[in-house]
């Protein structure tokens, strides 16, 4: 009777196993699925006093170029319309006739229509209560710097690039960041001499990201050096006993040319643009350090969040202890809103968000460089089609930056919600 007995709790033992093995595995979007269900039959309370503030500034229309916010300027009661590079007035529907391109910034606020026609999806709701706490409690035995990310918010950052195809994360560690600036020092920490009397030399490509030599020099790290163009370098230095640490930017930026390694050494592929609407992906990265941003991803600059992906432990293990003693983790709020966001920018495996903006991109290009054909004083670069995996097609890449031979960065004309429609700089 006994032997019984055990048999049959070892049985059900096993059947649970297996039900919760295929709940984790297939179940996790069914079951979000039928929560959001659950959620929308449940009656609001505490929560209706912060919609319909959101609600009322969002109906503000600022003439469609330009936005009001709850944290924004208060005039008279109301909040006020903060315009676009271009527009001002109360309302910003005055365009001034002497504006110019900005050569030197810009925001990527193009997909900003995208987003308001996903409001409902990709809006959310902080409680005051939220995520009081320094970490999170997803693994309770760890320490500390192990419990600063969100796992749910890890698991769609691996989704993403599966269905995108661009990075290889089977078998990788993430790490997140404030932005991808902070992840790029991690980087050099994480992957610089520790010997201060030989520092490790930072090296990149011209034309390259400036953020690399200005990090490197306002950071005045005693195990790393700014040491100037990759080539340049590689023709003056021919030994290999100089510890290096080389910045790969592939997509570039500013040309948009996709770059591999000069030096196959130590290297950090910076792969912001790396998305389908900027460039045709040919495969997946498979990189020892890639670094990624939300902001060139869904246009979301301000949100300040960013992801690491390491091959090697103890890079990530620098990795995280830098996270930890700069800043304590990223903010639980923004993970919650990138959250969000990535939920909605896998919808229908990706199409809507990158049909949306490869298109809106592509426009832009057409646009500028035909009044660009028409100048004698600028030349850009040239662009070449490659097939794309994701879209299954040859496309010409568009890239976030426009680079011609006087070397202005003109990326306000392309990503920018104003599209540049004035080019005084031009004349």
């Amino acid at each position: 009777m006994k032997t019984y007995c055990y048999r049959k709790r070892f049985l059900v033992s096993i059947t649970i196993n297996i039900l919760l093995c295929v709940y984790i595995y297939t179940g996790r979007d069914r079951c979000g699925e039928k929560n959001q269900e659950i959620s929308h039959q449940l009656s609001l309370s505490w929560s209706e006093k912060a919609a319909a503030e959101a609600e009322a500034v969002a109906a503000i229309s600022c003439s469609g170029h330009g936005r009001a916010f709850l944290e924004g300027l208060i005039y008279d009661g109301q909040p006020v319309c903060e315009c676009y590079d271009c527009y001002g007035g109360p309302d910003c529907s005055e365009l001034s006739p002497e504006c110019a391109a900005d050569a030197d910034g810009g925001d990527p606020i193009f997909l900003e229509p995208f987003w308001m026609q996903k409001a409902a999806d990709s809006s959310v709701l902080i409680p005051g209560w939220h995520r009081m706490s320094y970490k999170y409690n997803d693994h309770p035995l760890m320490s500390i710097e192990y419990n600063l990310m969100s796992t749910e918010l890890e698991y769609y950052i691996r989704k993403l690039h599966s269905i995108v195809g661009n990075a290889i994360t089977q078998g990788r560690y993430i790490v997140f960041g404030i932005g991808s600036s902070q992840l790029l020092t991690a980087a050099l920490y994480a992957l610089s001499s520790e010997n201060s009397s030989s520092p490790s030399n930072v090296l990149a490509t011209i034309p390259y990201y400036p953020v690399y030599k200005g990090q490197t020099v306002l950071f005045n790290s005693k195990n790393f050096e700014f040491g100037g163009d990759t080539n340049s370098w590689q023709s003056n230095n021919s030994t290999n006993n100089i510890d290096v640490v080389e910045f790969v930017t592939s997509p570039n930026n500013p040309d948009g040319e996709l770059k591999k390694s000069v030096l196959g050494r130590k290297t950090i592929y910076d792969h912001a643009y790396f998305w389908p609407h900027f460039t045709p992906i040919p495969g997946p990265s498979d990189h020892d350090l890639m670094i990624f941003t939300l902001s060139k991803l869904t246009g979301h600059a301000g949100a300040r969040f960013g992801w690491a992906i390491i091959k090697n432990k103890d890079v990530y293990e620098k990795f995280l202890n830098y996270i930890m003693m700069a800043d304590l983790g990223i903010s639980k709020d923004t993970q919650l809103r990138v959250l969000k966001l990535l939920k909605v920018a896998i919808e229908e495996n990706g199409k809507p968000l990158f049909d949306y903006s490869y298109n809106t991109m592509r426009d832009r290009w057409d646009r500028l460089t035909s009044v660009l054909s028409k100048s004698t004083r600028f030349s850009i670069q040239k662009r070449h089609p490659l097939h794309c995996n994701f879209f299954n097609e040859t496309r010409l890449p568009s890239p976030g930056n426009l680079f011609n031979l006087t070397k202005l960065i003109l990326y306000d004309c392309l990503t920018s919600y104003s599209a540049c429609y004035i080019f005084k700089i031009f004349k």
